[in-house]
């Protein structure tokens, strides 16, 4: 069959594969002449020129990395938007035309640069040598663009949109720029890539050049250049590691957030790539959204052999954001810093703070001041011997189900800037801790972190705890660094070990008992958030999550000191609390040395919430309260409400209830009432009012029984 041939002015045919050849060179002409009009003319925000900035500083080597914004091509007016589709659905390729365009507009250095470097006095020999315009006849011997290149190109993706799951990363994406998110599940080691193969010739002494594309390819062994073909020499070749360049390369796994994966499916990955200036940028644990070209990849070795013709697929990425930075990373944006100083200025900022964590939750206050403690915890302290003594808090949450323990749990995860929430029941021992894998890239066995390396320095929220397996539950003993424990149980049947629960500096049960008014005003609650999706009203507008964990992140680089005045004062109340516990021989609480250095823990977190160097009294006593209201918690063979007597708690109801009526007189009936809801019966009642009468709080009449308060 004949080639299909064209027609030209001259009658003479044309045949067609030329025509495509002249078609796309003068399309590559147009391209450059675009890419370079574009990086020379586009302008920033203040007029200044964005781009050529950005080369002279590469010239300067001050910065390697130039970043094209699909934003900015969008916004420059020259550029039509086929332009636009062709740079996201071809990134590879109009990769090498900005390079190209950056090497005629690189613009001369500005200031005086050290020649140190092997680079630069090789480039400056070959140069003097003439290599560079040797026998141009031999592509092999001419230099490529990219040896002589000390900067990189990047594409990165529009900043506006929602990111892509891995679960929708489709084929029909191949080549194309995507943006999507996950966490960082793996990262290698940074290895050299080779991007130019060197050679010197024995014989004619040349240098050949070898560009490689792919992660492996084929070394040259003899001598292509003409000399050396006309000589009939098969000449040796000699490969320069110190002339050849090489990259900075690393893999990574990126893995799907847990909301992203369907229930009753397992969380896709996908292989990522980074190469130069984007390596060292991510680490296990970092929740990111990466925008990078989707690519096949070809298997290699036995592998290929069994895959027949299917390729594995991986990103190889163009820009790196962190969803959520470190604390100690964490730069204010905006008018963060003057809404952190007026809110560290209200006197009821604790509340506030404890309030706008989970707002949709109803009522549970002190867990939610506990876990706003765990938060921000305390600085970690390092002895002069070398023995360290930790800063973070653990928190422990029990309780029947469906009182919103998960819920809590996941906003934690939300606030944090590093966190992790797994389930007990799908977690085994390595998969908490650490799984030894073999490493694709180097074929050596490498640690793959587990849900708790993830969260280092960060809230690892465990659900379940008491579905796991006791192998694996002693797996953490000494792996407990930052997180929260939910235990969805009954609460008659907690049976944690000991040495477990004395690591913990607050445990919480919490049970859902049945209680008139409490359960009327939970289900408005509940209903009010089912039909507004907000929460009702607080009396206060709640902070943003970002506004909280900036917030956190400034009382974090607090470090308060406890003052030797109060040094006596925590010494006699742990004191106190353990003769207590002895006395009292309470279940399911344990005292230890730990629980003093929970006191100061807490004490000192919430030093860092008033922005203050110093724990006061105050904060000791908010401390010992919550540490009191946690064990009453567990006390659940008695019904009490806040940690007091029935007695205690009957009064408390009536003076709150005379409170609210603004009345200093109650009728039996309506005492009876008030406390039959809490559970309570009236030869209780009947005790209460002998007992306080007795000390002059109230007087009962004699027939009736009402009461009347003595003391407004």
């Amino acid at each position: 069959m004949k080639p299909f041939v064209v027609a030209t002015d001259k009658g003479n045919p044309f045949p067609l594969r030329s025509l495509d050849l002249l078609f796309n060179l003068l399309r590559s002409r147009s391209l450059d002449a675009l890419a370079k009009d574009f990086l020379t003319n586009f302008a920033d925000a203040v007029g200044e020129p964005k781009y050529l900035n950005i080369l002279q500083d590469v010239a300067n080597r001050k910065i390697r990395a130039v970043q094209i914004e699909l934003d900015d091509l969008f916004n420059y007016k020259d550029l039509d938007e086929e332009f636009l589709q062709r740079v996201t659905e071809n990134t590879r390729r109009y990769i090498s035309i900005f390079a190209e365009a950056v090497d005629e507009l690189m613009p001369d250095p500005t200031e005086v640069l050290s020649a140190d470097e092997d680079r630069d006095i090789l480039m400056t020999q070959r140069v003097d040598d003439g290599t560079d315009a040797a026998d141009n006849s031999d592509p092999l011997q001419k230099m490529p663009s990219e040896i002589k290149r000390f900067f990189e190109v990047y594409i990165k993706a529009f900043s506006k949109g929602t990111p892509l799951t891995i679960r929708q990363v489709k084929a029909s994406n191949i080549g194309q720029l995507v943006k999507i998110s996950g966490i960082v599940t793996r990262c290698s080691d940074v290895k050299p890539l080779m991007q130019v193969a060197v050679y010197t010739c024995e014989d004619c002494g040349f240098e050949i050049y070898q560009e490689v594309t792919a992660r492996v390819f084929m070394p040259l062994f003899e001598c292509p250049s003409n000399r050396c073909k006309t000589n009939k020499a098969k000449g040796n070749l000699i490969l320069q590691l110190r002339a050849s360049k090489f990259l900075k390369f690393q893999e990574a796994k990126i893995q799907e957030l847990a909301e992203h994966v369907p229930k009753g499916h397992i969380p896709r990955s996908l292989t990522v790539h980074l190469r130069g200036e984007l390596t060292r940028k991510v680490s296990p644990g970092d929740v990111v959204e990466l925008s990078g070209i989707f690519l096949p990849i070809p298997y290699t070795g036995f592998r290929a052999m069994r895959a027949g013709l299917v390729a594995d697929t991986y990103l190889e990425t163009m820009s790196v954001t962190h969803f959520k930075k470190r604390y100690e990373e964490y730069e204010l944006k905006g008018d963060e810093q003057e809404q952190i100083e007026r809110l560290a200025e209200d006197g009821d900022i604790y509340n506030k703070l404890a309030r706008s964590l989970a707002p949709e939750i109803f009522g549970h206050e002190d867990v939610k001041k506990a876990l706003l403690l765990l938060l921000v915890g305390a600085p970690h302290r390092k002895l002069s011997d070398g023995m360290k003594i930790r800063g973070d808090i653990h928190v422990c949450l029990m309780g029947d189900p469906g009182v919103a323990k998960s819920q809590l749990l996941k906003h934690i995860i939300n606030v944090a800037p590093r966190g992790v929430y797994t389930t007990g029941r799908g977690s085994s021992g390595v998969g908490l801790t650490a799984a030894v894998q073999k490493d694709p890239v180097t074929n050596e066995m490498v640690l793959e972190g587990g849900a708790l390396v993830l969260a280092d320095m960060g809230i690892c929220a465990i659900d379940e705890f008491d579905k796991m397996e006791e192998s694996d539950r002693t797996a953490i003993h000494e792996v407990m660094e930052q997180q929260t424990v939910s235990i969805a149980k009954a609460a008659e049947n907690i049976n944690l070990p000991p040495a477990l629960l004395s690591r913990f500096d607050l445990l919480w049960l919490i049970l859902d008992r049945a209680d008139m008014d409490c359960d009327l005003e939970m289900a408005r609650h509940v209903v009010h958030v089912h039909q507004n999706l907000e929460s009702p009203s607080l009396g206060f507008t709640p902070l943003e999550p970002s506004l909280l964990r900036a917030y956190i992140s400034a009382a974090r680089r607090i470090v308060p000191s406890v003052p030797r005045e109060l040094e006596e004062y925590i010494a006699t109340a742990y004191s106190s609390i353990r003769q207590d516990e002895a006395k009292s021989n309470a279940p399911h609480s344990y005292t230890t040395v730990r629980t003093l250095l929970s006191i100061l823990r807490i004490s000192i977190a919430l030093a860092r919430l008033r922005f203050s160097e110093t724990v006061a009294q105050s904060d000791v006593d908010e401390a010992l309260r919550l540490m009191q209201m946690s064990k009453f918690s567990l006390y659940s063979d008695d019904r009490q409400r806040s940690g007091l007597d029935a007695i205690s708690d009957i009064y408390s109801i009536l003076r709150d209830e005379a409170a609210r009526t603004n009345s200093m007189d109650v009728s039996y009936a309506h005492a009876l009432n008030w406390i039959s809801r809490k559970g309570y019966s009236e030869a209780q009642l009947k005790e209460c009012l002998e007992e306080y009468a007795a000390l002059n709080v109230w007087q009962i009449h004699p027939n009736t029984f009402d009461i009347r308060f003595i003391d407004a």
